[in-house]
């Protein structure tokens, strides 16, 4: 299982990082949407981890960062992410936590893992789809581009 989930966390790292190269691109005028949705992949992605490893939410899940956040932010949801892959013994434990909306949920560590990659990707799509709709070519992003 660790392996499994160090090629996916490997993949979103190549994916995040790749855009925020796109963003700290002087010529490609990003949207407002798209820092918007950016913010919200790291910021849930921060939020998971935390929850995991039993810490304070230092963000809030639809907090705005400016693009010169992004990279530190990104960085430290990864090693994050990998500290919990790597000290995991049982991905079916469950983890207990309230969500944004004050409710009470349990789920598997496994479950979790895989919802932060599941929640990237979907979100990464919405910033492709905002960059077309302004004229930036959206990056190729797909899991077999990545495994080529």
């Amino acid at each position: 299982m660790n392996s499994y989930f160090n090629e996916l966390f490997d993949y979103n790292f190549y994916c995040n990082k790749k855009l925020i190269d796109q963003f700290n691109l002087p010529e490609i005028k990003q949207t407002e949407k798209n820092s918007m949705l950016f913010s919200h992949i790291l910021n849930a992605h921060h939020i998971w981890n935390a929850r995991i490893l039993g810490i304070p939410e230092k963000i809030s899940v639809f907090q705005l960062h400016q693009t010169s956040e992004f990279a530190d932010l990104h960085y430290d949801n990864q090693r994050n992410s990998f500290e919990i892959v790597t000290n995991t013994g049982d991905f079916e434990k469950r983890i207990e936590y309230i969500n944004s909306e004050n409710r009470q949920f349990s789920n598997t560590i496994q479950d979790i893992l895989f919802h932060i990659i599941n929640h990237s990707t979907y979100h990464r799509g919405q910033i492709a789809m905002e960059s077309r709709l302004n004229t930036i070519e959206p990056l190729s992003l797909d899991y077999i581009v990545y495994k080529r």
